[in-house]
């Protein structure tokens, strides 16, 4: 799993949030849904020009309120107390039509979607008690009857958006589907929220144009969102509770901590959320992370890893811990390893440990396979490997870099595109270190090939030292001597055609259903599926076209509205096909032969 993004809260003493939306604070799902639901009919039609117009508009920030210039004579004050725009009133027009214009609900439309997370905290040994036994009588527990009408809601919404697709999902649609967020975390329903959220998100980077846009991820939140919804009315017992989630993290005691620093890594969501996360481990190989986010863009993203961390009184930064060690005493720790920095934990600085040294050396010492398959089984996706650079060949996403990994041909990819962060120019210089054996840190990116995303890695003229890829710059002196950019082939690859079904997944996420309504438009696609031996995957590409195209029309001829659950329902089933797909796929590349459950 990804490192934990939960936000730490304001940040009172740092930079003001530069994320998503022109400078604008994150306004919470809610009060968006709000403004826009108050618009007449005709002014709805007019809130995707509105928000285009306000976003070319200045923007003053004066302490907790937000100032646009809509006009010479007009301003459009938004008021954010600890960062967040958190009720309707807060946002303020001095035009004449206020409150009923159109301006407050363009300027929520226009902002980045604040998380409504809060921030845990670790309960008492009493309060775990009762958790348990709370537990236990909820073994077969099923949805009640709010879970449900909610869940219903988020699906309804979801599809609607894959319906229009991101070419047609404008305002109204967005703030429909934030309010069956809204709604669903009111219904105990945090992970369906979340997810929908984040989909709001990536539609809106998509119509921005945002350079850190990416189709697949938004697909995978979409399919994620639907799956989530879908399966919610009818699950029971720990099934239920894991997919309605958690707002609060259960931090529970651990003790005492004896930690060595690994890496650290910079972070910076589309939700406009910044800081760093520092990773640690113990001497059995647990690993533990610490870490710093908060509203803001690139610059706190940098600036994080020379804060100092939130636990106990040490004075260590990020950086410093990533290549020095922590004792922690009263630890408290999240089931994904977050370290709590609650009032009685207590931490001081201590001794390091080299990579190629106990206790660090151990988490390389794991066969590589088993690695993919502790990550391809829920656990976490960090991967210890020892590789031999190649060079580097051109992707349609960018470089990447090729190495040899205990005989596996692997390709190590940036993990961040963001050009204030240095992994692209990092990952370009390694490509001229051709030949030459490294130890890296990567995070695993599931697919049909051997790949990866680079965090960190040895030095390349000095094995003692390390770089984390994403905060520490690389220069050419840094290179072994007489190294050059080796000129490497981009090698052929024989791959099942699930691209075919991909394509068509993530075209219906860009242009919604009508893209896969005209006739003849998958023609061959599912015989070709079939014909290698992938039957299912055909037969869900012809579904999918066939909920596509389904149009009745009434006794006068006319087209009857579209089914958007049915299609939503056939996409699902062929993203989840992909999905476990992939999965499969990823193992076998990797010579994974058993997946845990």
């Amino acid at each position: 799993m990804s490192p934990d993004l939960t936000p730490d809260g304001p940040n009172p003493d740092g930079p003001p949030p530069d994320g998503p939306g022109p400078g604008l604070p994150p306004v919470a799902p809610s009060v968006t849904a709000e403004l826009v639901e108050a618009l007449s009919p005709r002014l709805r039609k007019r809130l995707d020009a509105g928000v285009a117009k306000l976003a070319a508009r200045p923007v003053v920030r004066d302490g907790d309120t937000v100032r646009i210039a809509v006009d010479d004579d007009t301003d459009l004050e938004l008021h954010a107390p600890g960062g967040t725009v958190t009720s309707a009133d807060a946002v303020r027009c001095g035009c004449l039509l206020a409150p009923d214009c159109l301006h407050r609900a363009a300027a929520a439309s226009a902002a980045p979607v604040a998380d409504e997370a809060t921030e845990p905290t670790a309960p008492t040994q009493e309060a775990q008690k009762v958790q348990e036994e709370v537990q236990e009588e909820k073994e077969a527990e099923t949805a009640g009857p709010e879970e449900r009408a909610a869940a219903r809601a988020v699906f309804a919404a979801a599809a609607a958006v894959l319906e229009a697709g991101t070419d047609g999902a404008g305002a109204v649609l967005q703030a429909e589907l934030l309010r069956a967020a809204h709604t669903a975390r009111l219904a105990g329903l945090p992970r369906a929220s979340a997810s929908a959220v984040s989909v709001v998100t990536g539609i809106r980077a998509a119509r921005s144009a945002d350079p850190s846009y990416r189709l697949a991820e938004l697909a995978e939140a979409l399919g994620g969102t639907l799956g989530v919804a879908h399966r919610i009315p009818h699950a029971t017992g720990s099934g239920l509770a894991e997919l309605r989630g958690t707002a609060r993290q259960p931090y529970r005691p651990d003790g005492s901590l004896r930690l060595y620093g690994l890496f650290s890594e910079p972070v910076l969501t589309a939700t406009g959320y910044a800081g760093a996360v520092t990773w640690t481990a113990d001497a059995e190989g647990r690993l533990y992370t610490v870490s710093d986010v908060a509203p803001g863009g690139p610059g706190r993203a940098t600036g994080a890893a020379d804060r100092a961390v939130r636990i106990g009184d040490t004075s260590l930064t990020h950086r410093e811990l990533a290549r020095a060690g922590l004792a922690v005493s009263g630890a408290t720790v999240s089931p994904t390893g977050r370290l709590g920095a609650g009032a009685g934990v207590r931490a001081v600085r201590a001794s390091g440990a080299a990579w190629r040294a106990e206790p660090l050396e151990r988490l390389w010492a794991v066969p590589v396979a088993d690695q993919v398959a502790r990550a391809l089984g829920g656990g976490h996706d960090l991967l210890f490997l020892d590789v031999t650079l190649r060079g580097a060949v051109r992707e349609a996403s960018g470089d990447c870099l090729l190495a040899d990994c205990a005989g596996v041909p692997l390709r190590l990819a940036t993990a961040h595109d963001a050009p204030a962060l240095p992994y692209r120019d990092n990952l370009r210089l390694l490509a001229a270190a051709g030949g030459s054996g490294l130890r890296v840190v990567a995070r695993l990116a599931p697919g049909p090939l051997p790949r990866a995303l680079l965090l960190a890695a040895e030095h390349p003229s000095d094995p003692a030292a390390r770089v984390d890829l994403g905060l520490d710059r690389l220069q050419h002196a840094d290179l072994p001597a007489g190294t050059t950019p080796a000129a490497v082939p981009t090698p052929a690859v024989d791959e099942a055609p699930l691209h075919l079904l991909r394509r068509r997944l993530h075209q219906a996420v860009s242009g919604g259903r009508r893209v896969l309504a005209f006739p003849g438009g998958a023609a061959g696609d599912g015989a070709r599926l079939r014909h290698v031996g992938l039957g299912t995957a055909g037969d869900l590409l012809d579904g999918l076209h066939a909920a596509a195209a389904d149009r009745a029309r009434d006794v006068f001829g006319r087209l009857l509205p579209s089914d958007a659950g049915r299609f939503a329902g056939a996409w699902l089933a062929s993203a989840v096909y992909m999905s476990e797909a992939e999965r499969a796929l990823c193992a076998q590349a990797w010579g994974v032969t058993t997946i845990p459950a």
